[in-house]
């Protein structure tokens, strides 16, 4: 049984909403996740009957009003979906953030209402599923330098270029691609599966994100409806304000897989015997423990400070890229300490943390690495850009 640490009682800052909507999730991830998705790790492959399920519990697009078929929640709520969204598998947490934060965020923030009201509802219940093309094999943290690009050919636009790294690229029924207009401004479109030209090979082989469906958008000539296009934005500024609500969720996200790997770690260790008894016994053992739990509480503390100034529409661009790049790191940390103290049943599919472990090394580096997101603290401090 899962016993979530709340060192500092936490859970008294939240509302009884919250609790309900993190309690509902929670019950799913134990009832339809954690039970399969090692299997589907394993075998490199992805549960897609779980999309459905996720639309049902109101895992995609939370704070996309009820109209367009969200659930109109808030911010912290939002956060708490994700961390146990997580606490299954970083797979199952990036479908939802893709889908809510860089997906459906740009229609509803930047596009028409009939774009609106075309694809919201059927992506809030998993009818669909969306991408997100912003990464290519040559721009990654510049996505400034970014070549996909199209031409206004009269009565549609000609879209070409390719994006990679992208998870949903497989299954996805719509992408929401950032690429360059004639006059070098970047601009958002909607590319609808079915398109001629439009194909999304799969990227295999990966040791993380074993049960993510990753590839890439390619994009050969491909004819796009004028009315596709988001007028709401141009500029970085579009991909960058969605990636800040992915940033925000993933922030969250990786605590569930921090907290369930302190949590596994602490039930062996009471178990498991060693030397006549429990390993917990030892003093290295403790202070990994006290260490671990001591972090876990510093990074619940920061994000749901984080979350309250997002309700308040007050938090900044670099507080975010702090929360996550901080709670990231702390979350593989914890991970990497949990697999030590299982010592070689740490590595077993018996346990979620070698999982974990695998997954964060590709959390660490997606929505902006952790070296990015110490220069834009570090800028946000002098006022100086470092990566320029």
């Amino acid at each position: 049984m899962y016993h979530p640490p709340d060192y500092y009682l936490v859970d008294e800052l939240l509302t009884e909403e919250h609790k309900i909507i993190r309690d509902a999730v929670r019950e799913w991830v134990e009832r339809s996740v954690k039970p399969i998705i090692d299997d589907y790790a394993q075998k490199h492959t992805y549960p897609t009957h779980l999309i459905k399920e996720m639309g049902e519990i109101g895992a995609f697009g939370p704070f996309i009003p009820e109209k367009y078929g969200g659930a109109g929640l808030d911010q912290i709520s939002y956060g708490l979906i994700m961390t146990e969204l997580e606490r299954g598998d970083s797979a199952i947490r990036s479908t939802a953030s893709v889908q809510t934060s860089l997906v459906m965020y740009p229609i509803y923030a930047f596009g028409t209402e009939e774009q609106r009201t075309k694809y919201l509802p059927k992506l809030a219940s998993g009818e669909w599923v969306g991408a997100y093309g912003l990464t290519e094999p040559n721009h990654g943290s510049d996505p400034g330098s970014m070549l996909t690009h199209f031409e206004n050919k009269g009565d549609h636009y000609l879209l070409n270029g390719s994006k990679m790294w992208i998870t949903n690229a497989p299954i996805a029924d719509v992408a929401v691609v950032w690429s360059k207009d004639e006059e070098g401004k970047v601009r958002g479109i909607i590319v609808e599966r079915g398109m001629e030209g439009f194909t999304t090979p799969v990227t295999d082989r990966k040791w993380s994100l074993r049960a993510s469906p990753t590839g890439e958008l390619v994009f050969d000539n491909v004819k796009v409806p004028k009315e596709n296009l988001l007028p709401g934005v141009k500029g970085l500024k579009g991909p960058l304000t969605c990636l800040n609500s992915a940033r925000y969720g993933i922030a969250w996200g990786v605590l569930g897989a921090a907290m369930e790997c302190y949590d596994t770690a602490v039930q062996y260790a009471k178990e498991r015997k060693q030397f006549g008894q429990p390993i917990a016994s030892f003093q290295l053992q403790q202070k990994k423990l006290s260490e671990m739990l001591t972090e876990i509480t510093k990074a619940q503390l920061l994000v749901w400070r984080l979350g309250t100034l997002r309700n308040e529409d007050r938090a900044t661009p670099a507080q975010i890229s702090m929360a996550k790049r901080n709670n990231v790191e702390t979350a593989l940390k914890i991970a990497r300490e949990s697999r030590q103290i299982l010592g070689a049943m740490g590595v077993t599919g018996d346990y979620p943390i070698m999982r974990h472990m695998m997954n964060l090394e590709s959390v660490i580096t997606y929505e902006g690495t952790h070296d990015i997101h110490l220069l834009i603290t570090g800028m946000d401090i002098t006022g100086i850009p470092a990566f320029e």
